[in-house]
């Protein structure tokens, strides 16, 4: 009999299919019948036993964390979280017929001392200042030394860089026919430490400079030489160092830096610079000597007669109000530098947060702010109150935010760096980043959009939180971390305060990677959240590297 080997090799494929189909299920049914179901419950801080933990680990065979989901850009810092830019000077400037916002920064590539051999350009459209495009490096110093912070101003169709080059001892103004450089043909100038420069309405060219004791001066009409006679020092008064001249202008109260940075706003020449309170401010929560805010005073001409504005931004982190009227800081606070400019109708502040475990590693953020005048011609620029008839009456600075310019919350099913935290509080030492020593969010360096800055050296009782998140109309179901479990540890996940209502509760072993837990409550709209990490260890417990909500 003649065999009919198609017809045997088609019916031999139909059984391996099909067998491989039912083998399929059968596993699959098999892990549905082994899944177990546990509920989130609320832990007290203060009484913590993983073992007793019981929650909704909301274990599935997929990673929690690693759907195709989208990463959150633009936040605070502004830039890919491998970047650090600080000192940013903010500039809208419109080149082949688009305007965009440019910054231009220090560059902190040294790692382990303040800057960097380079500086480099980046510019977001005026319209979303969320979405940031890498221009390169736009100068190296003339001598391959460190550069500080720089400015840059345009005149005619020319942009010039004031490069202070030297740890900001020389300073030299290069030029450019795009603002986004490259900057060429440097030329020394006898401006000095953290240049600051205004093309004024009539086209008139100030310079205003100095770190711990402050100058200014007119330049000629070449953008370098300063005009004979147009010096003026002490213009603001300034801070009280070993190494500030004893010249009986030191000021204990509202002391000049350094961050020069002139503005002109309504119509007033606003002086913007990094402040050192040498007493206590209590409603801070400031004990000690500081300098992590951008202040700002204003006249009615450029170069004298300044009077008292007020700080706009501190970069301490939330600042928990206390009962007795007082504040407390909840972020470590450190040097700051940057300026205002208003875009497309609103007013931003631009400045610099401590990434990591020093000043070496800082990063660009941003915050809206208001900026108003009184009838009396008083100038309030930051967080204002407004009496009943609409007049401003004072003003404080803007509070620090992960959420930047996204105005209207990060996106809360997009997925969320820990290294966006503005608050990281608590902890075994308590205080700010959990005291000296404490947790920290890791600098991360390589050029990748989607990397994570973790925070790291996390103890019990550390909140990280995050200001502000959109979650929408319809609440989430369920929240994902990727935490690196160091000890068995609980999370809990709490809501609009670092000891609000928890939402969700996760329990790790030590070794767990991720969790993922149900929401216990409903959370819609623009809210603050906070991941609370307890453990009764008393060891370092946890690396927290992201989050995301799903539906």
């Amino acid at each position: 009999m003649k065999m009919n080997y198609k017809l045997l090799f088609l019916s031999l494929l139909f059984f391996l299919v099909n067998s491989a189909i039912a083998k399929s299920l059968f596993k699959r049914q098999e892990a549905e019948d082994s899944e177990v179901e546990s509920s989130a419950v609320e832990v007290d801080a203060d009484d913590v036993n993983a073992d007793d933990v019981e929650v909704d680990s909301g274990v599935e065979s997929e990673d929690p964390v690693e759907k195709v989901k989208e990463y959150i850009k633009g936040a605070n810092p502004y830039l890919p979280l491998w970047e650090h830019v600080p000192d940013g000077e903010p500039k809208v400037f419109e080149y082949q017929g688009k305007k965009r916002v440019y910054i231009y920064g220090s560059h902190d590539t040294n790692r382990n001392e303040y800057c960097g051999k380079d500086q480099v350009v980046w510019s977001a459209p005026v319209e979303d200042l969320t979405d940031w495009t890498y221009h390169g490096v736009c100068y190296v110093a003339t001598d391959g030394s460190n550069l500080y912070a720089p400015d840059v101003v345009q005149k005619g169709d020319t942009f010039y860089l004031y490069a202070a080059e030297q740890n900001g001892s020389a300073v030299y103004v290069a030029t450019s026919k795009n603002p986004a450089g490259p900057f060429t043909d440097p030329v020394k100038t006898d401006v000095g430490f953290d240049p600051g420069v205004l093309v004024d309405d009539d086209g008139r060219i100030y310079a205003y400079w100095g770190f711990t004791h402050q100058s200014c001066a007119e330049l000629e009409d070449d953008m370098v030489t300063i005009k004979n006679g147009t010096i003026k020092n002490n213009v603001l008064k300034h801070a009280i160092t070993d190494w500030s001249p004893a010249d009986g202008f030191e000021d204990p109260v509202d002391a000049f830096f350094e961050a020069s940075s002139p503005r002109k706003v309504l119509g007033k020449y606003v002086y913007i610079y990094s402040k050192r309170y040498y007493t206590p401010q209590p409603q801070y929560g400031v004990y000690e000597d500081c300098n992590g805010f951008l202040s700002y005073k204003y006249s009615d001409e450029p170069l004298d007669n300044y009077v008292m504005g007020g700080d706009i931004s501190f970069n301490a982190g939330e600042l928990l109000q206390n009962d007795d009227g007082t504040k407390t800081m909840t972020y470590r606070w450190g040097n700051n530098h940057g300026s205002i400019i208003e875009v497309e109708g609103q007013w931003y502040i631009f400045y610099h947060r401590q990434t990591g475990v020093n000043e070496y590693a800082r990063q660009a953020m941003i915050e809206p702010v208001d900026v108003a005048m009184d009838k009396n011609g008083k100038l309030f620029i930051g967080k204002i109150t407004y009496n009943e008839e609409g007049e401003p009456i004072s003003s404080e600075p803007v509070e620090m935010t992960s959420q930047g310019a996204h105005v209207n919350g990060l996106d809360s099913r997009k997925i969320i760096s820990a290294g966006y935290a503005c608050h990281l509080f608590g902890g075994k030492k308590g205080g700010a980043n959990g005291g000296e020593g404490g947790a920290y969010i890791l600098p991360v360096y390589d050029q990748v959009d989607t990397i994570s800055a973790p925070i790291v050296d996390i103890t019990s009782k550390i909140t990280a939180g995050y200001r502000y998140l959109q979650f929408g109309s319809e609440s989430p179901s369920t929240v994902s971390v990727e935490v690196k479990a160091l000890e068995d540890l609980v999370i809990n996940v709490r809501v609009d305060d670092y000891q609000g209502d928890i939402i969700a509760t996760m329990n790790l072993k030590k070794g767990d990677t991720k969790a993922k837990a149900s929401l216990t409550k409903e959370v819609t709209g623009k809210r603050a959240i906070y991941f609370e990490f307890l453990s009764e260890s008393d060891n370092v417990i946890a690396e927290f590297n992201l989050f995301t909500f799903d539906d």
